[in-house]
């Protein structure tokens, strides 16, 4: 019995071992989320509002909307960690509660910052 419970030990062990990501997880996801949120903005940029009176014609403006705004979001989101992981020791220099309220404010600033940016693209 304890022969049985050791194998599935170590099953469970080498099943939920830790998997790094790829190196260039970061960047892929970027392109991809910055080339969705692009291609939405062309879709909106080329609907003409004079067929937006038909309401079977909302679902592609509508559909490129929802898309968009949570590729920009995830974009957004993504760049801010980036950030975030590059000035390394936040929480290390300041303990306790006042390092994890630093790190909230810079992080809403971070995505304020990434959002602008974004923003002031187009």
């Amino acid at each position: 019995m304890t022969e049985t419970v050791s194998k599935f030990e170590g099953l469970l062990r080498e099943a939920l071992a830790p998997v790094e990501p790829p190196a260039d997880l970061a960047d892929r996801l970027e392109s991809t989320l910055t080339s969705i949120t692009e291609m939405a903005a062309d879709e909106l940029e080329a609907w003409e509002l004079s067929a937006m009176r038909d309401p079977r014609n909302w679902a592609r403006p509508a559909a490129a909307v929802v898309v968009g705004s949570a590729a920009g979001v995830g974009l957004v989101l993504l760049r801010a960690r980036h950030r975030a992981h590059g000035s390394a020791g936040v929480l290390g220099s300041v303990g306790g509660l006042d390092g994890v309220r630093e790190a909230a404010e810079r992080a809403v600033r971070d995505v304020g910052r990434e959002t602008r940016r974004l923003l002031g693209d187009r």
